[in-house]
């Protein structure tokens, strides 16, 4: 039976090769990541709402409720024994997950990624984990994406293509954000945006939108009607917002790493989950609005309805005065990112994005009041909470065009345009001088697997210059005399030889060329050792090195030719520059081709 079902998958592979093409192919295949994309959003959707149904039972609103401690641990705990007796894979950071396979893998995810995440996700958050779902809804989406393409086939190219498909896909479900999920496709997990990637990335989004729309309805999650019109005279406090979210992304960033890094230190993996667990229940029983992902929250601030933001809060007798108000505000913003780090380094799954956003619109918020508090300036206050969201989004993700069109189609229809674009890339340019990589990017670059819109870089790290080694050169003894290198001269085509000591290891090169004045003095064949004669290269290459390396070696030492050796010393052959360029031509005009 297993047998026909593979040849069954195996005809319609063919077939549908046949009958279409490989662009064909891709475009058949972007519509069904398409539709695979929605259809996980709106599962981890239902199944969070269900996950909370049940809960919310034990939440009376009119008083504090002591379960808010106990449950996030619960969450905790239930996520961690899924993750490591089922999965036995990470989890953690989903975005870092799916670029981390553009950059190293050729795009390829396993095939547990598109449930694994999803599953998991829901518990931490159902149970008040204080992250997001976009996240693993994005690796999950891209993992049907890049299976997709796994079972079809196709080239690394188009594999990682359709993963990318398949985020976008998924980020425009959960938004109903078609334009967003394609930049952030092209601008976070770094696709380069050619002709043949366009209309793959359209049909993926269009068609997980539509499907979310006709599930989930076409309400969006912020209200559009609350937003006024751009005032130009605003403009100096969106340009003192957007600094102020550039230096919050980066504390944002630098806690998170912190806490994470502290919590890697602690080997029991079960006191990981009871020590964040209890302290994220202590911060959650403190400020209710860290449960879940918070975008309730952001809709009562955006509404005007604060003080629903303090039900069950021990500290709700103290918000009398609009003072305290304010600063309980900033307490917040400050405390979010720790409850999302406890979240995720205790043994949560979950993303960032969702936190972002409400200390993006926290900000926001906290910005307009003051001014408005002290100043009695009139700011909108609406209009500046979304502002916060895509400042802090564009600082933390270094996606400062995904936090604008994000924002954009989620509330106002494009008419605080300006503002956002003014927020956005202030946010990303002050975050930029402090952090050179975005959330997503930095544990990648810290090893050495990044790679960036730089088709170079990329090109250079795919690069497979060990199959380009010469192996031909001839070698010869360090304690050889001339009259032996003669004679080795007359039985070799080329001009150059590797020297080896000894122990039979690289001691360095004859070039023939600077020798020819000696080469025809029979009295000296005896007396000249080779080992006087041969010359150290101002560089070699290591098997090792990436080909970047190899390049950078070629430029500082203006050589055609690079001896490869091991790490011992180990002679392995030579390198032509003029074979590793012609490589490299034809890998670009390969990744290039629509």
């Amino acid at each position: 039976m297993k047998k026909k079902i593979l040849a069954g998958f195996a005809k319609l592979r063919r077939y549908v090769k046949n009958h279409l093409g490989i662009s064909g192919t891709v475009l058949l295949l972007s519509f069904f990541t398409g539709v695979f994309g929605a259809t996980i959003a709106i599962i981890i959707k239902n199944l969070l709402y269900f996950t909370t149904n049940i809960l919310s039972t034990a939440f009376p609103h009119a008083q504090m409720n002591y379960l808010y401690l106990a449950f996030p641990l619960v969450g905790i705990i239930l996520t961690m024994l899924y993750v490591t007796r089922v999965v036995k894979d990470d989890l953690s950071h989903g975005v870092s997950i799916a670029l981390k396979s553009m950059c190293r893998d050729g795009g390829k995810l396993r095939r547990h990624n598109i449930y694994s995440s999803m599953i998991a996700s829901s518990i931490t958050v159902g149970f008040g984990g204080s992250v997001g779902l976009e996240a693993p809804i994005v690796l999950t989406g891209s993992a049907a994406g890049s299976n997709l393409a796994q079972f079809f086939n196709l080239s690394s190219k188009n594999t990682r293509l359709l993963l990318a498909c398949g985020s976008a896909a998924a980020m425009a479900a959960i938004f109903k954000a078609p334009i967003a999920g394609i930049v952030f496709s092209i601008e976070v997990l770094m696709l380069d945006l050619t002709a043949a990637a366009i209309l793959p990335l359209l049909i993926s989004a269009a068609t997980g939108t539509v499907l979310s729309i006709l599930f989930l309805g076409e309400n969006v999650m912020f209200h559009e009607t609350l937003t006024t019109t751009f005032v130009v005279g605003n403009t100096p406090y969106y340009i003192i917002l957007g600094i102020l979210a550039g230096l919050l992304a980066v504390f944002f960033m630098r806690t998170l790493r912190k806490i994470e890094g502290r919590f890697k230190k602690i080997g029991n993996k079960w006191a990981k989950a009871i020590i964040g667990g209890l302290v994220l229940g202590g911060l959650i029983f403190v400020f209710p609005v860290f449960y879940g992902e918070g975008y309730e929250n952001i809709n009562h601030i955006l509404n005007g309805d604060i003080y629903a933001l303090f039900n069950n809060s021990p500290l709700y007798s103290f918000l009398n005065h609009k003072i305290f108000l304010y600063i309980f505000i900033l307490a917040v913003i400050l405390l979010k990112v720790v409850a999302s780090a406890l979240t995720t380094a205790s043994g949560g799954v979950g993303g960032v994005f969702a936190p972002t956003l409400f200390v993006g619109a926290f900000l926001g918020f906290f910005i307009a009041g003051i001014f408005n508090y002290f100043f009695n300036l009139g700011l909108p206050t609406a209009n500046f909470v979304l502002a916060g969201m895509a400042g802090v989004m564009s600082g933390v993700m270094h996606a400062p065009l995904t936090g604008i069109f994000l924002i954009a189609e989620l509330s106002t229809g494009y008419s605080l345009l300006i503002p956002l674009m003014f927020t956005s890339s202030l946010a990303y340019i002050t975050c930029k001088r402090f952090e050179k990589h975005s959330v997503y990017t930095k544990s990648l670059a810290d090893v050495g697997d990044l790679i960036t819109h730089n088709k170079d870089k990329f090109a250079m790290q795919k690069l497979n210059w060990r199959k380009l080694i010469d192996k031909n050169i001839s070698t010869i003894s360090i304690n050889a005399t001339l009259r032996e290198y003669t004679d080795a001269i007359a039985k070799s085509k080329r001009n150059i030889f590797v020297v080896l000591d000894e122990q039979n290891l690289f001691a360095g090169l004859l070039d023939m060329d600077n020798h020819r004045d000696i080469l025809f003095k029979p009295d000296l064949y005896d007396s000249v050792l080779v080992k006087d004669l041969m010359i150290q290269p101002e560089a070699v290459g290591y098997d090792t090195d990436t080909g970047a390396d190899i390049i950078e070696k070629f430029k500082k030492t203006n050589y055609f030719n690079l001896p490869v050796i091991t790490t011992g010393r180990k002679y392995i052959g030579f390198l032509s520059k003029a074979k590793m360029l012609s490589d490299y031509k034809e890998f670009i005009a390969e990744e290039s081709e629509d």
